[in-house]
């Protein structure tokens, strides 16, 4: 997550646009999506962030679009599933 939002920060330094981010939900010794897309958002309130997690049942899962993301992915997923998703929230 924190990764995640210094690249997030240098592109738009770089004015190099984002189209689209896919954060994991959980990462083991930081922080996860949930915290990270808030911060992201405070810098971009337009950012198009997909959630991905393996914890279907997780309550962000659920209500992805309460905590900031456009759209969520289950983990694993092929390569339709992010076609689907990509295509959704790019459209």
């Amino acid at each position: 997550g924190t990764e995640a939002i210094e690249i997030f920060n240098q592109q738009r330094k770089n004015n190099t646009p984002v189209d689209v981010i896919i954060m994991d939900l959980t990462i083991p010794g930081g922080i996860g999506g949930k915290e990270a897309i808030g911060k992201i958002l405070k810098i971009d309130p337009e950012v198009v962030c997909i959630v991905a997690s393996g914890y279907s049942n997780d309550p962000v899962m659920a209500n992805y679009r309460q905590h900031g993301f456009k759209a969520a992915i289950a983990k694993p997923f092929t390569m339709s599933d992010l076609d689907r998703t990509l295509t959704e929230v790019l459209s």
